[in-house]
Parts: structure tokens; sequence; C-alpha cells
């Protein structure tokens, strides 16, 4: 008995210790350094990429891994296909939650840090995916997050020139202004109309001071910067943003719901501040065009087309009553001037205070200060929601010279077009109902069939006009056309191409981010040497702002500049060090830049990311934004950063109830609980199997539930479920650690596979992961069974496993994972059947096993005599002889009704089949009696016969 047969046999009187063979395996791995990577120009290359985590206290749950694993499987594969495959992974450390913590504890957020990353990296080594750990990545480090003040110092000396589509270096500008004046930046996207002032994001205009260049030249360096941060692609502007006090910080959009904060519930209010903003509105149409490129989903890219939100229309002027003021508005239903009733402006415009009349102070006032409280995303979400002012003045309609009401409403966005709209209330639902409350009039413009505007607004965009003096009669393009050019003929307006795309917020009074890289010489904002960089974060005495109001850096002592100038006080938002982070995994050593020439040209940009859908409008934006940027200045070879996406659903929590007695410590069975008065509890879902509650656990869990009595049905507590986001209030988190412990990585692996479409929303529940640890304990039986020798397998093995190497081949490419692994099931069942092993079965098939589960396929593949590892193998390839089936199924219909089934051999004719059919004795005995009027025969499909 050789050596090799003598550890076979041994084998065969063990079982499937996952414990033992994972654990070796993933210290191999880490030992031998295995996924480490580096450029080879003898491979292709494939990025794959994973979006970067957010390690939080609470560590893994079961649903985060999920595109972990899918992702990891497609890398393996890759590999196996010979590709040179990029898969990293690092930390998105910085933020808000952790800040929260460094003040209620005193403890520097980088302590809290370190032990969430810790607890984050032992629990990803435990699946054992094949990460280059090497390239790991930290926002929270120096040495990372020098790159993003690089970058940010980089958006601070650009400009966007839409003469040409792309960023230019300040200077350029500065030259242009000196040679001819304002009229030098006339294509320039920037200006306070821009954002400037407001925080909107138009992309269009080009300053609001008119000057030539003498005067340029005659002005101070202050008057000149000013200026010139109505241009930058980073600047500071007065912007409206939700401002928490109690916080003592700007939130984002997304942290605050109902006017609260997420963390903490505490009052947001909108405010006022002179904010660091990101120009991203410049390149609205790049970023449009951008998506025809990507092999995304088409409800992401709808998402980002409607949040970039391009529209054309009229930009159009309107003359204030008693009053040299003038209101701007932008309107792409340039047909429906005639029905205007009145004008609405939004509560942060610069025009309030001009419009709002002596009489109407008082009611502006109040209305003001109410509207503080809703953030802009409430304002859009809560349609049902009416509320305004009148502003006391009174518009001039430029087409009909008709006075029309000035009001004030938070339904208008200061941030949106212009701040002001002309509201057509028959046809426009938001304008309908704030005149149907204020009682304002409804005067319809289009001939609508049926409409009634006692009801609702009538949103159609066609028809014929009426009430429109003139241009009654006339189609609504016709009557757009020349009202268009009625407009322009007089000067009152002009057609124009709007977005929606506002332009980023970039500050934060927060002492958990990056420093900007900007100290103030007389007020004036100016970048550190690229040579000073990083800038780190200064030591403080505590995370909250100062006595006075300043953010937490404003404790920092001698927080200045080399030549004594103060420091900027803000920080970077959560999602600056998530902008360019792919970029960095493919050089992330590199003291000297970003990113190398070679490293740039080699990976190039990612090839399949996989993540969440909640960062369709942030972190997607913001990513394509940096790297259209990057690329205007020749740092990146792409336009584009991620290639393919996927966005991963959502594995759900199953929770479970228990159904308490009220004012009694009795516990009442779920099919009983009709009759009693009870009161559902979440109970842990980790003392519960298939909706049976272990009742003694239960006492033991707490120690009000010691003394607990049951009601139970046929001797069980049965628990009501019911699936929901997991979540610890619902006791519904299920860790991955436990089922790791209980069935191992590479089951649970499978298992989050298996469960469905990695794509679709799924509830976790336990009750088939038996299946599938039996699935890879048949696999490490089969490979006990007595080996075949050299014979090569029976022909009918041989079909079932090329069939399931070219199932599993294209499944993995269509990331179809589950029917892959169901596939994987129906192989090895065939295979068991066989009293002997046939390692010319077996050598293939854990190959295509060990994207799955590679701890159990790295064992079998030593056994099967391989010294090198598993990973380090090629996809095996398939017959497609093989794979074609000796007989098919042919169903025979009657009336086209499925009746009986044929067996025939593939490509057998139509006569046949017909004959076949007639003759089978199941369609015999129906036809009996009958007439058949025509037979229809289908080679490889179906026969179907038409009796009367």
């Amino acid at each position: 008995m050789s050596y090799l047969e003598f550890i076979r046999y041994t084998r065969s009187m063990e079982t499937y210790n996952w414990t033992e063979i994972e654990r070796k395996w993933q210290d191999s791995w880490q030992k031998s350094g295995i996924y480490k990577v580096e450029i080879d120009a003898n491979k292709p290359k494939f990025f794959v990429l994973d979006m970067f985590p957010y390690p939080s206290g609470a560590g893994l749950h079961v649903g985060h891994p999920l595109g972990y694993i899918g992702s990891d499987i497609f890398s393996r594969y890759k590999r196996l296909r010979g590709f040179n495959v990029l898969h990293p992974m690092g930390y998105d450390t910085f933020g808000l939650p952790t800040e929260q913590y460094a003040i209620q504890t005193g403890q520097h957020p980088a302590a809290a840090t370190e032990k969430n990353v810790a607890r984050y990296r032992e629990q990803l080594d435990k699946i054992g995916f094949s990460y280059d750990w090497s390239r790991e990545v930290q926002t929270c480090d120096p040495a990372y997050y020098k790159w993003t003040q690089w970058v940010f110092i980089r958006l601070f000396h650009h400009w966007y020139d839409k003469a040409i589509g792309k960023a230019r270096a300040i200077g350029e500008l500065e030259a242009a202004f000196a040679e001819a004046g304002s009229a030098g930046a006339r294509s320039a996207a920037g200006g306070a109309s821009s954002g400037a002032s407001s925080g909107a994001g138009s992309g269009a205009g080009s300053g609001d001071q008119v000057f030539n260049a003498e005067d340029w030249r005659a002005m101070s360096r202050k008057e000149q910067e000013k200026i010139l941060l109505d241009y930058r692609l980073a600047y500071l502007a007065n912007t409206t943003v939700n401002w928490c006090p109690d916080l003592g910080t700007v939130l984002a959009n997304d942290e605050v719901k109902d006017g609260l904060s997420e963390r903490g519930g505490h009052k947001v209010i909108q405010k006022e501040m002179m904010q660091w903003s990101l120009r991203i509105s410049a390149y609205a149409q790049r970023l449009l065009d951008g998506l025809e490129t990507l092999d995304w989903s088409d409800s992401l890219k709808d998402i980002q087309r409607n949040w970039i939100g391009r529209s054309e229309g009229a930009q159009l002027l309107f003359d204030v009553s008693g009053k040299s003021d003038k209101i701007e508005i932008f309107t792409t239903r340039l047909d429906t001037i005639y029905g205007a009733t009145f004008m609405v402006i939004a509560p942060e415009s610069d025009l309030v205070d001009a419009l709002t009349s002596t009489a109407q102070r008082g009611a502006v006032d109040e209305y003001l200060e109410a509207t503080k409280s809703r953030t802009e995303r409430d304002r859009m979400a809560n349609v049902k929601q009416v509320s305004g002012v009148f502003s006391g003045s009174y518009a001039l309609n430029p087409i009909t010279g008709r006075e029309i009401p000035v009001w004030i409403a938070d339904y208008v966005l200061a941030g949106y077009g212009t701040g002001a709209i002309m509201a057509v209330p028959a046809h426009d639902g938001r304008d309908w109902a704030f005149a149907r409350k204020f009682g304002l009039p409804v005067i319809p413009v289009l001939e609508i069939p049926g409409a009634d505007y006692g009801k609702a607004s009538a949103d159609e965009k066609e028809g014929v006009m009426i009430n429109s003096g003139e241009y009654s009669g006339l189609d609504v393009a016709e009557a757009t056309k020349r009202l268009f050019a009625l407009i322009e003929k007089r000067g009152i307006g002009r057609k124009k191409i709007n977005y929606r795309l506002r332009d980023a917020i970039f500050g934060r009074q927060r002492y958990w981010g990056e420093p900007f890289p900007i100290y103030y010489v007389d007020g004036m904002p100016r970048t550190l040497a690229d040579s000073e960089l990083p800038l780190k974060l200064p030591e403080v005495d505590a995370y909250l702002p100062t006595s006075t109001g300043e953010p937490p850096l404003g404790r920092a002592k001698n927080w200045k500049s080399k030549d004594g100038y103060p420091l900027e006080l803000s920080t970077m938002p959560g999602f600056a060090g998530s902008c360019a982070y792919w970029l960095r995994y493919t050089d992330p050593q590199n003291a000297d830049a970003l990113v190398s020439r070679e490293s740039n040209d080699y990976w190039k940009s990612v090839d399949l990311y996989v993540g969440g859908s909640e960062h369709a409008t942030g972190h997607l934006i913001y990513s394509r934004f940096w790297t259209h940027f990057l690329f205007d200045l020749g740092i990146v070879c792409e336009k584009e950063p991620f290639k393919k996406l996927v966005n991963q659903g959502m594995i759900q929590g199953r929770s479970n109830f228990v159904y308490r007695k009220k004012d009694t410590n009795t516990f009442v069975s779920a099919g009983l609980v009709d009759g009693h008065d009870v009161t559902p509890i979440h109970v842990d879902v980790n003392i519960v199997r298939s909706d049976a509650l272990d009742m003694a656990a239960f006492k033991a869990s707490r120690p009000d539930y010691a003394t607990a009595d049951f009601i139970l049905e046929n001797g069980k507590y049965i628990c009501g479920s019911v699936v929901e986001k997991m979540s610890k209030s619902k006791y519904n988190v299920v860790n991955p650690d436990d089922i790791i412990t209980q069935y191992g990585a590479d089951t649970l692996r499978l298992y989050e596979m298996f469960l469905g479409p990695i794509q679709v929303a799924k509830p976790w529940t336990t009750e088939g992961i038996l299946g599938v640890n039996r699935f890879l304990e048949k696999v490490w039986k089969l490979m006990q069974k007595p080996d075949a020798g050299k014979g090569k397998a029976p022909a009918a093995l041989q079909k079932i496993l090329h069939k399931t190497i070219r199932k599993v081949s294209s499944d993995i490419e269509g990331l179809e994972f589950n029917t892959a692994i169901s596939q994987m099931m129906i192989c090895i069942n065939e295979l068991g059947r066989s009293e002997l092993r046939y390692d010319d079965l077996m050598d293939p098939f854990v190959r295509i096993l060990s994207p799955f589960a590679p701890h159990i396929a790295e064992e079998l593949w030593r056994e099967l005599g391989h010294k090198d590892s598993v990973i380090t193998a090629a996809w095996p390839n398939f017959d497609p002889a093989l794979c074609e089936d000796d007989t098919i199924a042919i169903m025979v219909q009657i009336n086209n009704k499925n009746r009986s089934e044929l067996q025939v051999a593939p490509g057998t004719p139509k006569e046949t089949l017909e004959k076949l059919a007639l003759a089978d004795p199941k369609i015999i005995e129906i036809l009996a009696g009958k007439t058949i009027v025509r037979t229809v025969a289908v080679p490889d499909r179906l026969v179907n016969i038409i009796i009367k």
C-alpha cells in the first residue's frame, strides 16, 4: 500500500471535520501569501471590488458577507481562468458613529476604530476570502488620506471649461481675465448662479460680475480671489445645510429622517453656512453620457439619470410690480405660461426679504422659522404637506402683463433651478394642491377632454392650446416654438438646459474626518504645498464644538500653518475617502503618487463592482465625478471607475415572537392566541428552531423569564414569525461566527449563495442549511470510496460531469451562483451512485467546487495527489459532445394541453414524432371516438393534436 493509499484509507474512517480543515488552510494561505498579486504583463488582468465596508462595533451579521462571497467566487473563478485577479479589501473608517462614541466615552476615535477593524478582519478571515491583504487601506490612515487631500488641492486649483468640456488649471482662467476680463470666461462652468451662493448646481453662468481686463488688473488680490472662488471646482460659499445644533455639525440628507438626526434623534434645521462644496454640477452632462458605456442595470442607470435630472426649457425673467427686482425662473413648460396664476419662491431665496411687504413681515418670519425643521428630502418627498405664505408682492407675467401674487413655499427648493417657479395649477399636481388650499385661480391652457380641475390637475404634455391668446388653437409643439422666438426677440428669456444635480457640500463640523489642506490669509483660502501633506488630525481635549460654537478642531493647540496662518476647522465628509479608494488599491504603497502610470495602465478601472443599491446617488456619483476629473488631469487612463456593477440584495432577518398574556408571565403558543389578550414580544431567533421555541433557553435568557409558563400546542411552543430587516433590536441577527462553528465556513458560503439570486432580497432561514452541509459531506464521502484506478469513468458519469462544468461556468459568468450550486448537487448525487471513485471525474469537479467551498476543495485537491494549491489550477474545459442528451422529453398535447411525454433522440423528424405520439397508449385512450383536425409537430419541442 502506497503512502497516498494509506492516507486515503485512513481518511475513509474519518468524518468531514470542517473545523480542522478550514483552520489548516486559512493558516496556510496566510503564511504563503498565495493571494498576493503583482503586475504581470503575461496575464490579462481582472479587477474585482467590494464596496468599502464601515467597520461598526457590532461586527458582521450573515447579511453583510453576501456580496463579498459572490465577488470572491467570481475572483477565484477568474484566477482559474488564467486572469491576474486583483481582489482587495480595506475599511472606510471615518464617520459620525465613531465620533459620537468618542464623545460619549472620551476615547479617541482611532482606538474604537482599531478594535472594530480587528473584529471585522477576524470575521472575514474565518469565511475564507481570497483578498490580497497586502493592499489593505483605511481612510483614517494619514498615509491614505494624504491623497484625498492631494485631490482636493487639485480640485481647488482647477475650473471647468465648457467650451472644451474638461477641467483646466485656474491659472489659465486668471490669464484669460487679465487679457479679456470676464468675457474671457464665458465658457466657464461656475459663478454664483451655479451654486456659489445657494449650493445649487446648474453648471451654468460665469459669475455675477462683469469687468474688463483693466478692471481685473486693478483689483486687489483678495478681490480677484473672491471672483475665482466662483469658478473653482472646490469652492467656499454660503449654502443651505442640514444643521444639527445638539451634534454641532452639518448632516448629509441620508443622516436625517423626519427632521431629526438618524443618530440620536436630535432636531435638525435648515441653516445658511459658509461651506466647502465641490462643483460636480459642471460634470452633469458627462456623467449622463458616461452611463451609456457602463454595464449597470437599467434601474440603477435610471436612478442616476433622475438624480442628475437633465431638462430642456426656458430661462425667463418676471418683473416685480412696483420694484426693481426681477424673478428668474426655469420652466420646461413654456407653453403653459398663460396658465400661470401665481409664483412661488423658496424660503431660502435671496428675494424673500426684498419681496416681503411690511404687512406680511410677521407672517413670513413665522413661516420661515417653521420651515427650518424640514430637510430638502422631506420637502421633496412629502407632497401632501402643503404650506406657504403670501409675500405681499406681485409679479408681472412677461407675456400677458397680468399681475400674479408671489408666494413663499417650501415645496420650492433654493438649490434646484433658480429657486423660483411660475405656478400653473391646472397642469401641475403640486401647484394644483397649493392653489386649492389657498384659493388661487386655476386656468387650463390645454384642451384635455374629461379633465375635472376641481378634483385634480391634468398633467398631459400634448394637446391643443386654449385660453392662450394668439396661441390658442395651436398644438403644444408649435406654440412652444413660437413662444421661444418671442421671448428671445424681446430679451426676456432664452432656451436653456438645466440639471437637477446639486454641487456636493463637502464640509462637516466634526473631528473624525480628513482635515482640509487649507489655511486662511486675510480671510481667503489658500492650499498647503504637496510637501506638507498629509495634514494630520491634531489632538483635542474633547470631540465637541468649542464654547463659542467652533468645530472640534477649534480646540486644537497651534492649529496653524507653518507661517502661522489659521487652518480650516471643518473636516471632509464621510464619503470623501471613498471617492477614489479603488485607485489606491492598485498602488497602495506609493508614497509619491496617488497611483503610478504603470499601475493605472495595467489595472485600469474596476471590472466587477459589487455592493448595495443605497449608494446609487451618493458614492457612485461622487466616485464617477472624481474619476472624470482625474482623467482630465491625465492621472488615470479611463473616464469611468466601475465598468460592471452588481447590487446584491439584502438578506433579511426572520424574526420570531412569543405571545405574553397580559399582566402574567404566561406565554401562549402562536396557534392558540385567539381568545387571549396577548402582547407579541421579539425573541432571540438563535433559540428557535423551525419556529419551535427552546423553552429552557428562553427561561435562561432573562431573569423575568425564569418563571415563565407556557400554553403549548402538541407539546411545543410555536413562535410567530415575520420577515424584516436584520437588527439587534429585533433579536433576529445571526452571527456568521455561530454558523461557521456549527456548520463550517464552506457551508456558510454555499448557503448564502444557495438562498437565491444574489441581486434579490431574501430572508435568512436555517431550514435549508443542513442540506448544503450534507452536500459537502457527500463530496467528502465520495472521495473516500475505493479508487477505480486509472480506468476511465463510465460514459453516463462523464456526461453528468461535463454538463455540470458547462452549466457552472455559464452560471458563474452570469452571477447565477444558486443554480450553479444546484447543478453541482445533482452531479454529486449521480457520481455518488457508483461504488467507486473516478479521479478523472473528481479532479475537475474539485476545481469547479473550489470557488464556492475553497477549504474542502483545497483538502481534496491534495488527496488527489496534487502538490500545488487548487488556486493555481486551471478551470476545466467541457466536451460539447458529452453535454448532448441521448434522449430528450417531447410533450404531447391535445388541444394545447399537456397529456403525455415522449423520450426521443434529439433531432427526431416531425413525421416520426407524429407517429410516436399517435401510438402512445395514453393518447390512444383520450382520442377514442374523437376526430383529429390536424397534428402539429415541432422537432425537439412538442406534438400538438387538434381535435373536435
